[in-house]
């Protein structure tokens, strides 16, 4: 097993061909009281027969969790340690033909576009390493985990880069294959909501992956308070909707099926507008492309606290391992807590579990984070986003939505939610208006 301890099929189309936005899902739904359940639940269905059906589910959820077989502290892990719209993509219609040149790959870079670098895989060398980090000068180190050290750089024609170095003291050969497996998948996707890869240098014992500089921190960051001001519910809406678009583009638009295996918050980075860019393929595999394959057996790899239990207990990878994970990342979103919190009690250590409790206990308030406000916008997309996350969070791979359903009703939570603040607003304003109006009379 190769885990990381956080402490506190049918056709498939062509990446070029999908470029998700925020609103780029279809929306056939606008009730904010009902879609979400529907959505999720495969069609529709009588009120009644959807609460059933909601509360089996959960019955179905509670056992799991109380049985002996889950066991989400794991006892011996492997510790390893970013809103407006903008297009990530520089291609060559969009640079002037002086400001081309390309790469020992044929990547076209561009020293006036505004993207500066377009995604690709060249091969730098040592010496453009070693000059853009200042020899690796621990003044621009921004990051230490297991696999190395991070560090914030900036190439000759001034494009800030992220330089994850590996460790040498520590380069074991399944590291080696993880590096090739990263380089591998990153130099074959390309999203708004995913990191972008510039390179890689291979040089004896040296192995560093160069990737776009996002600024703003990690969501865990935010989360924790570490960035300034606190999250608002609105924001996390939208960091919710760009991580499931960009899991979405993994799973079903890239040109061979990803499986990323390694969601949490750490490794999702922030811009300064907070538009999320999901990082670090470390652990990532290429998932199913073939008819009648339903998983991938495999050497268990991911982060206690979000990883799938029944991978955990089978060996047997599917794209759905990435569905539980982003539940727990939802309620992670919501509360801002960890997914284990070892300093807590034991009833409220593992979140996921602690959520579920106050959600059948007709006490979902409380697991909004303490610094969001009580509004009935908030409210509503609170329930609904945990709804959403315990169904992503079902015991079985078959019971859990896809990710492209998720995406889907977030997105009719996010306008729905945006629907409802814009009313309180006009709310608001009328009444206002209405007391200045009868304090002029009187």
């Amino acid at each position: 097993m190769n885990l990381r301890s956080e402490s506190q099929p049918g056709g498939r189309k062509s990446r070029s061909s999908f470029v998700a936005t925020p609103d780029r899902w279809e929306n056939s739904r606008s009730s904010a009281a009902s879609f979400a359940s529907s959505a999720a639940m495969g069609g529709r269905k009588s009120p009644v027969r959807k609460r059933n059906a909601f509360k089996a589910f959960l019955r179905a959820f509670v056992s799991f969790f109380s049985s002996s077989s889950f066991k989400p502290e794991i006892t011996s892990p492997r510790p390893r340690t970013t809103r407006t719209l903008e297009s990530p993509y520089a291609t060559p219609s969009r640079l002037s033909h002086s400001s081309l040149r390309e790469s020992r790959k044929g990547t076209i870079h561009g020293r006036d576009s505004p993207w500066q670098r377009e995604t690709g895989s060249t091969q730098f060398t040592m010496e453009e390493i070693l000059k853009a980090t200042k020899n690796f000068s621990p003044s621009l180190k921004i990051g230490q985990g297991g696999f190395g050290t991070v560090y914030k750089a900036t190439l000759d024609d001034g494009t800030p880069i992220a330089v994850k170095r590996a460790k040498k003291s520590t380069y074991e050969n399944h590291l080696s294959v993880e590096f090739q497996s990263e380089i591998n998948i990153l130099g074959q996707i390309e999203h708004l909501n995913l990191v972008r890869f510039f390179g890689y240098l291979e040089d004896n014992d040296e192995r560093v992956v160069v990737t776009e500089y996002v600024p703003n921190g990690t969501l865990r960051e935010h989360l924790d308070g570490f960035r300034g001001n606190f999250l608002e519910l609105s924001a996390r809406l939208d960091i919710a909707v760009d991580v499931a678009h960009a899991v979405t583009y993994l799973h079903m638009y890239a040109d061979h099926p990803i499986i990323h295996r390694d969601i949490k918050s750490s490794n999702i980075l922030l811009t300064e507008n907070l538009r999320a860019k999901v990082a670090d393929f470390g652990f990532a595999r290429f998932g199913i492309n073939e008819a009648g394959v339903t998983h991938i057996s495999t050497q268990v790899k991911g982060t206690a606290g979000y990883l799938d239990p029944e991978y955990l207990r089978t060996y047997q990878l599917t794209d759905k391992s990435d569905v539980y994970s982003f539940g727990v990342l939802l309620v992670e979103l919501i509360s801002s807590r960890r997914p284990i919190e070892r300093k807590r009690e034991l009833k409220e250590r593992i979140t996921i579990k602690w959520a579920l409790k106050n959600f059948q206990q007709g006490k979902t308030i409380q697991v909004l984070d303490h610094n969001i406000p009580h509004t009935p916008a908030n409210n509503l997309a609170l329930e609904k986003i945990l709804e959403l996350a315990f169904q992503c969070l079902a015991p079985s791979r078959q019971s859990r939505p896809s990710m492209r359903s998720c995406a889907e009703i977030l997105w009719n939570i996010r306008k729905d939610y945006r629907e409802l603040l814009s009313s309180d607003l006009l709310s608001q304003t009328s009444h206002q208006r209405n007391l200045s109006i009868s304090g002029d009379e009187t």
